[in-house]
């Protein structure tokens, strides 16, 4: 009885209670209670208020400065970027110059062999029926590929359309009748490249970005079946089953292809039976 007694009465330890009562103590004694302390205390809040302050209107001195500069580079940027646009665009003016000063030259100097080489050259632009190939990745294409190697198969199984993939399309096209061909506007040439950088798929060096377009000019009913059936759309129907690749083919009753930037010619020949240098035909052709 004694025992319950002592708990119901003393229901806080003797121990705890000397604690809180210390505790109590040392949070009144806190504060300073002489006057030379409470001026300490007040001196040192005055001095942190006088670092606040001073920062504080450096800082709203410095903001102005800052806008300016950043507003300064800001405008050389964009004035740089529209100079580099309009030497751009001379550049691809006179380029169109030499290159129509070119074909005119080989015409006039080469005559009906040289138009011949217009088209698989890509000299001139081009239109008539043909189809429209759309290649693009995989919608759950892995975001960290690197480009790296693939497969002995030549599948890969991260969902993007490689260079080799984009190769076999082409290639497969020219086998089953097109007479021209283009990547994303790009015309391809006798000379042409796909090539790959990393992730990004170069056609003669410039890079694209997937869809990739592909527009060929044929017999477009004809050309769509003979493609489909060969082993290169075999091919691209093996990575839209297995790999996610989505691809469509539509015949078109007009595709208009650009000229290549460029024509560069190789080498000249005469033509049989030529008398002078007006019957010399140009055989060289690229971009």
């Amino acid at each position: 009885m004694f025992l319950l007694t002592n708990v119901m009465e003393h229901a806080l330890d003797d121990g705890y209670a000397e604690a809180a009562a210390r505790r109590g103590q040392v949070g009144t004694s806190r504060l300073p209670t002489s006057l030379s302390g409470r001026v300490g205390l007040a001196a040192g809040l005055l001095l942190a208020a006088i670092v606040v302050t001073v920062g504080a209107a450096q800082a709203h001195r410095a903001a102005p400065t800052e806008a300016k500069e950043r507003q300064k580079l800001i405008d050389r940027v964009q004035a740089e970027t529209r100079s580099a646009d309009g030497l751009q665009k001379s550049v691809d003016g006179l380029r169109d110059t030499v290159s129509a000063e070119q074909r005119a030259a080989l015409r006039d100097h080469g005559g009906a062999a040289t138009a011949q080489l217009d088209l698989p050259a890509g000299a001139t632009p081009v239109h008539g029926p043909g189809v429209k190939l759309v290649v693009d990745d995989a919608k759950e294409a892995a975001q960290g590929d690197t480009g790296g190697p693939r497969e002995s198969s030549g599948f890969s199984d991260t969902g993007r359309v490689r260079d080799r993939d984009m190769q076999r399309v082409v290639n497969g096209l020219w086998a089953s009748g097109a007479e021209a061909i283009s990547v994303n506007g790009q015309r391809l040439t006798a000379l042409s490249a796909i090539r790959a950088a990393g992730d990004a798929i170069l056609v003669d060096n410039r890079p694209l970005v997937p869809p990739y377009t592909v527009l060929a000019i044929g017999d477009g009913e004809k050309l769509s079946t003979a493609f489909q059936d060969s082993a290169d759309g075999q091919y691209l129907h093996v990575l839209e089953e297995n790999y996610g690749i989505r691809a469509s083919v539509t015949v078109e009753k007009d595709v208009r292809l650009a000229a290549a930037p460029s024509l560069i010619v190789r080498h000249a020949r005469p033509v049989a039976g030529s008398s002078g240098p007006a019957d010399t035909a140009a055989t060289g052709k690229g971009s």
